[in-house]
């Protein structure tokens, strides 16, 4: 008889619209996994980000961390709000303290446009985006984060960290995406995008990159500096398949790819490690349309997804795997037939309207 394991999640909201989309990815995570018979979800619902900073002069408090930091997966709304911030002028970020805490170097930025939504660009080979940003994500240039030197006031400096170590575990891991993305369909090659032309740190960067591609010698490796593939995302993007970069390239260039398939609200991420994870939608707070219900919740929705098949695949669940690929598969089809256009595309599909179509689609 199989033993039912039970996978604790701690779910931190956050900020904004985190506590209009969380509800629903919720909701829907429980849909497909209400049958399964190797695992159940359970949540521990905590506390961090913006709002608590302001209320009590923390915005992480250590006990949350630790219950997140033992939790089989966190699952994050959004954090942050512009208007509340530390002395230094930074905004309230608790998610990259999980990031750096937890060794979270492995940034995964999915970019894939649903069906039925309105063409960002002109050339037909565009329907079909599914391409994958690794990003870099505990040092780089954020490495500097809460430690920039500020000299006489007339000087500033930040410093980029490049470490052998993070690199070699964050290019293997992009080697590996590519071979399972390979098997899926994808052309199994991995870009290194980076400055290695100007910066000394690049270069380091580039070099540990080709001497782990000689591992994943079925893997195709090439290289681009980050300024022309900022052009070619622009120009033809159906071209990439893994590209993996440093931490501000992959801040700048995921949203540039976001856009590319809507919008931040279409945009699912995770931060990965060698124990633990985290799934956020890419997008902010949005203290603009808060309490409106006008948020996409599809980003939210997709980490979700994206927090199910790690945790399949960790656990060795099939079943997990399989909730995931139906609730990914369920939201391509709720999108599909092309009138469910959210708020922020200028349609009229608000959160509960998406959220609705998704369930429809699960049910049927």
């Amino acid at each position: 008889m199989t033993t039912r394991i039970t996978l604790r999640i701690a779910v931190l909201p956050g900020d904004g619209i985190a506590h209009e989309i969380m509800p629903v990815c919720l909701a829907l995570l429980g849909d497909v996994t209400a049958a399964a018979d190797a695992f159940q979800l359970t949540y521990d619902h905590l506390e961090a980000g913006a709002a608590l900073y302001q209320r009590t002069g923390d915005a992480f408090p250590e006990e949350v961390f630790a219950t997140a930091a033992q939790a089989d997966a966190i699952l994050l709304g959004a954090m942050g709000l512009p208007e509340v911030r530390y002395a230094d002028g930074r905004e309230i970020a608790p998610q990259l303290d999980l990031r750096e805490r937890l060794a979270l170097y492995a940034g995964l930025r999915p970019v894939r446009r649903m069906p039925g939504l309105p063409p960002v660009l002109a050339d037909a080979r565009a329907a079909n985006l599914d391409f994958v940003i690794v990003r870099e994500s505990t040092e780089g240039l954020f490495a500097s984060r809460g430690q920039a030197v500020v000299e006489d006031d007339r000087v500033a400096r930040d410093t980029m960290m490049i470490t052998r170590p993070v690199c070699e575990r964050l290019f293997d891991f992009a080697f590996r995406l590519a071979a399972k993305r390979r098997h899926r369909g994808a052309p199994g090659r991995v870009t290194c995008v980076d400055k290695a032309n100007v910066l000394g740190s690049q270069a380091f960067f580039r070099q540990i990159f080709d001497e782990r591609a000689k591992h994943f010698p079925e893997i195709a490796a090439d290289h681009s500096y980050v300024d022309a593939m900022a052009l070619n995302l622009v120009k033809h993007p159906w071209q990439c398949d893994v590209l993996v970069m440093e931490n501000m390239f992959g801040d700048i260039l995921s949203d540039l790819s976001a856009a590319l398939v809507g919008g931040m609200g279409m945009a699912p991420s995770a931060d990965i490690g060698d124990r633990h994870a985290v799934f956020q939608p890419c997008h902010g707070s949005a203290p603009d349309i808060a309490g409106r219900g006008q948020a996409n919740p599809t980003a939210m929705i997709l980490s979700g997804a994206l927090m199910l098949e790690w945790l399949g695949e960790i656990h060795d669940l099939p079943e997990a795997q399989a909730a995931a690929e139906r609730l990914t598969a369920a939201v391509e089809r709720a999108f599909a037939p092309g009138d469910l256009i959210p708020c922020e595309m200028g349609g009229t599909a608000d959160t509960t309207r998406i959220f609705e179509a998704i369930r429809t689609v699960l049910h049927e």
